[in-house]
This record gives structure tokens, sequence and C-alpha cells, in this order.
């Protein structure tokens, strides 16, 4: 039997590959965060250094000044303009998407990282919501359905209202929520602004506001903290990069499933760095958080397609 036309297609298997790849780094940039946000003696050359945690607004400081920092080189080679910007629409996308990393970095410093990953998969789910609250979307009984699954997921992986619960989860499901903000002003944005210059925007004012909050919460890192810090910029610019790149030499709808390899990165992160094996009851939630996304994904590409 043949295989179907998109997995024929050269453009669509390096698409798949670039957005594999960014999600290592995505996983990568979580687990920097999750070091960093836990006190842990760390082994340097040979020695062992005692390194207090970090708070994760500090991280959040680190993630976008690295990140800052990581673009300007490209910036200096592009020069794009800042005429005629949308400082409302970015403002609204920069707050939601600072506030979305913190309180990621601040579960993935009290929970096992695949189950804060699986929760903040919800993040297209509270998109929907969001949009049906404020945009007055249209939502029938498939994106309902979707949601319905999703969320049943989430509850498996949480187990609220029993002794497994962990509060850290609802740090988690506060990341989702702000990140499914943010993709409404990302998607907005989109139609109208150059790629470099949202990214830009987003991680230098990003900063400033980080740099405001870490003030009160500041602590001298260590040299390998500083190291870790600047993984969390660098690893999630270069993962955006590779997600664009994907993006752009590959059909959307064939390349979406794949980012959710970063599930499988984080649980091997876990394993290999923090010895957590994720339970069955998170394989089982994420797989229902998973196939809710999936559905909602496959709704709203049809929809797109009739109109």
């Amino acid at each position: 039997m043949p295989a179907p036309p998109a997995l024929r297609d050269p453009a669509n298997l390096k698409g798949a590959a670039y957005v594999t790849l960014c999600c290592a780094f995505i996983a990568g940039s979580t687990l920097c965060a999750k070091a960093l946000g836990a006190a842990r003696e760390i082994e340097v050359e040979g020695l062992l250094e005692q390194a207090a945690r970090l708070h994760p607004l500090q991280i959040t400081f680190g993630r976008f000044l690295f990140g800052t920092l990581a673009l300007l080189p490209f910036a200096m080679w592009k020069r794009p303009r800042f005429d005629h910007v949308p400082w409302r629409l970015h403002g609204a996308r920069v707050v939601s998407g600072w506030l979305g990393v913190s309180l990621m970095f601040a579960a993935v410093s009290f929970m096992p990282l695949a189950d804060a990953t699986a929760i903040s998969f919800l993040n297209p789910l509270f998109a929907m919501i969001l949009a049906l609250i404020f945009l007055k979307e249209g939502v029938g009984p498939w994106r309902w359905a979707a949601a319905a699954i999703a969320f049943a997921g989430a509850a498996i992986v949480t187990r609220p209202g029993t002794a497994a619960f962990d509060p850290a989860a609802l740090l988690a499901l506060g990341a989702a929520l702000s990140i499914g903000a943010e993709l409404i002003f990302i998607k907005r944005l989109a139609d109208r602004e150059p790629i470099l210059r949202i990214l830009l925007i987003n991680n230098a004012f990003a900063a400033v506001i980080a740099g405001v909050a870490t003030v009160f919460v500041w602590q001298a890192p260590s040299p390998t903290q500083w190291l870790l810090l600047a993984g969390t910029g660098a690893f999630m610019v270069t993962a955006q990069s590779l997600n664009l790149r994907g993006m752009a030499i590959a059909e959307a709808s064939f390349i979406a499933p794949f980012f959710y390899a970063t599930l499988l990165y984080a649980a091997l992160y876990d394993w290999l760095f923090f010895a957590e094996v994720p339970a069955a009851t998170t394989a089982l939630g994420a797989a229902c958080i998973i196939a809710g996304a999936l559905i909602l994904g496959w709704r709203e590409r049809r929809a797109a397609a009739r109109a």
C-alpha cells in the first residue's frame, strides 16, 4: 500500500524533523528551569557546589534576558523597522507570555517535568474557551467534545480530591491558561507583523517586566546557575527558530502532531537527570490531553478550509 502523499513530500518530512528537534530544545529549556528551581548539590569539575534554589521570577528573567541576547545578532543583521507597531496587541502578548512562563517554571520546580508538560498542552483548549468568551467565536459539538476529553486527561494526571494531588498542578494549569491567551494574541500578530519583530518585542519587553519583578527576590546566581539561566533563553530561542523553519516549509496540519514530542523529551530528561519515571496515570492523562488537542486542531483546519 503506497504511503499517503503528505508522507511522500520531502518538505513535510524535513519540516517534521525541524519541529521534533524544536521539541527537544523546548524541553531542554524547561529542564534548565527545573534544575534552577530546586535546591541540590551540583557537580562542577569534580567538586560539589551547593546551589540554593532560584525564585521562578528570577529564572523567567534569565529566560527572556538571554533570549533577547540570542536574537540581537539577527536583529543587527536584518535591522527590522519599528514603525506602525500594534503596541497594545504586543503588550497583551508580552504580559500573558511572561506570566505563562513564570507559572510554568514555578510548576516544574515542584512536580515532575512530564506532568507539568502534559498539563501545559491544555493551552489550545483554553485559547478556544477564551475566544468564545471574549471574541464571541462559535464552538460546535466537536470542539466541546475535544475540550471534555482533554480536561478529563488533565484530571487523570492531577488526580484532584485524592492524596496524590499535587497543588503545583494548579501552577501548571495557570500556565496553560496564560499561554492559551498568548496564542490568541500570537495569531492576530502573525497576520500583520514580521516574525523577527514579534520575537524581539516579546523577549525584550518581557525581560524588562521580569527584571522589575525579580528585584524583590534577587539572589546572586552561582557560575553554574548563570550557565543554566543562559540555557533557558538560548534553548527557547533555538526552539522558536526551528519551529518557524518547520512551519515555513511543511504543511501545518502535517507537522502539528509532532509538537507533542515535547512530552517524550520531558519524560526522558526527567529520567536521565532526576531519576523520575512518569506514572501510568501521566501517560494515560497525557494521551487524552493530546487527543483532545488534535481533535480541536482538526476541526479548526476543517473550518478554515470551508472558509
